[in-house]
């Protein structure tokens, strides 16, 4: 919102410095934490508490490790986008921009192993005092380095990276000295240097789940810089694109709730409660969709205006925001679903459904559209809500069709696994 201020060129360089680094890093590293939905949500309903922190020490060690090579993918970021075809002023100032979000993506890593960590025990409160005030501080420094500095863009991307590192340190000096963490972080522990192969059978067809979805949206910015007039097109779909990740933050607390609960609940032998929860939280993930595209929907000829002071711009969102209603409501759905399958740890069966709704039918649908019959930047959002109503109907059908007393069975076989 801040970049959005400093005119057209800042917004799309950022914008698509942020699109870049979720391509390229942020949702490896997210989809790889995922993997401790399913081993810490598990280890905590069978009680065995110590080995929540085993297995979160051994994801953050190779989410650090990961992050190495992702980082010097960020520091060519304007190289790897003018090879993609995208503008070369764009592409510069995205670099810029990517180079100084470096120190995010070693923070961001820790972050998600440490709130899956707490999360599992349902430990929530330090969470979200943890993450307010973590907000609270990055607008005020957000603020001061992009107008009061004058670093402009550059100056949202320190403010960025100053306030994951923050964040970071608040969780760990939590989880270290908490009382309430004292049975499942004992300290560090040569024993999560072990098993590395174990923990990676997971994650990696978990980042495989996540990554095929966030790339398909993000891949949508990148095509938008293909279109007449890329400047409109990126600044908007990234307006969009921000828009739909901040309301998604709702279906996605749904998304942890039902895949934490659902993982405790197999993990401590009670298949039937675990089922009750997937259907209490889908029908509040029902009511919360059709909310919030109601709001969408009455604030759509204003909304632009938090990002641009370009009437061009802003009319061009109030025509976009329909469309984004109708793929929250069903990305909410999809949140609901997909928390479930990593409570159960279905991960490789979504990492195949993800690949089929997304880049057999979203992405070649949306080119369809923008390309071919030159609808636009809306073309390629109707390719989003085509993938999205795909992938809702294939996990819901697999869901309705689960055998909720075998899934203990198999909840029984990875915690032996893991012994």
């Amino acid at each position: 919102m801040f970049v959005g201020h400093l005119g057209e060129l800042p917004l799309s360089g950022a914008s698509m410095a942020t699109s870049f680094a979720s391509v390229t890093g942020i949702c490896l590293l997210l989809g790889m934490a995922c993997a401790l939905d399913t081993l810490c949500g598990q280890s905590y309903g069978a009680k065995q508490y110590r080995m929540l922190g085993i297995h979160t020490q051994r994801a953050m060690l190779v989410l650090m490790i990961v992050s190495i090579p992702l980082a010097v993918i960020w520091a060519n970021t304007r190289s790897i986008l003018i090879f993609l075809g995208q503008d070369p002023e764009i592409s510069a100032e995205a670099g810029k921009y990517a180079q100084l979000l470096i120190p995010s993506l070693f923070a961001y890593g820790l972050i998600q192993c440490l709130n899956r960590f707490l999360q599992t025990q349902n430990i929530v409160f330090p969470m979200v005092f943890c993450s307010g005030a973590t907000t609270l501080l990055h607008l005020f420094v957000c603020w001061i380095m992009v107008f009061k500095f004058g670093l402009g863009s550059r100056g949202a991307a320190i403010a960025n990276s100053i306030s994951y590192c923050v964040n970071a340190l608040m969780l760990a000096l939590y989880v270290n000295f908490s009382p309430e963490c004292a049975k499942s972080w004992t300290g560090f522990s040569k024993e999560a240097l072990h098993n590395i192969p174990s923990f990676l059978r997971l994650a990696i067809p978990s980042a495989v789940m996540v990554c095929l979805e966030m790339w398909s949206f993000e891949m949508m910015v990148l095509l938008s810089g293909l279109l007449p007039n890329p400047k409109l097109e990126t600044s908007v779909l990234s307006i969009c694109l921000n828009t739909a990740s901040t309301v998604w933050m709702i279906p996605s607390g749904f998304s942890e709730a039902v895949s934490i609960r659902v993982s405790n609940e197999l993990g401590a032998g009670h298949p039937w409660v675990a089922r009750l929860a997937v259907y209490v939280v889908l029908a509040m993930a029902l009511v919360e969709g059709t909310l919030v595209g109601a709001v969408m929907m009455l604030m759509r000829n204003v909304w632009g205006y938090a990002y641009s002071k370009e009437v061009e711009v802003v009319e061009y969102v109030a025509i976009m925001l329909p469309l984004l209603a109708a793929s929250n409501f069903l990305d909410g759905i999809q949140c609901v679903l997909s928390g479930t399958a990593r409570g159960c740890g279905w991960q490789k069966i979504c990492a195949f459904i993800n690949l089929g709704s997304f880049y057999l039918v979203g992405i070649p649908s949306a080119i369809v559209f923008s390309f071919v019959l030159h609808i636009g930047g809306k073309g390629l959002w109707l390719g989003i809500i085509f993938e999205l109503l795909v992938q809702v109907l294939s996990l819901l059908i697999i869901t309705l069709r689960t055998d909720w007393e075998e899934e203990v069975h198999f909840y029984l076989f990875i915690v032996l696994s893991y012994l």
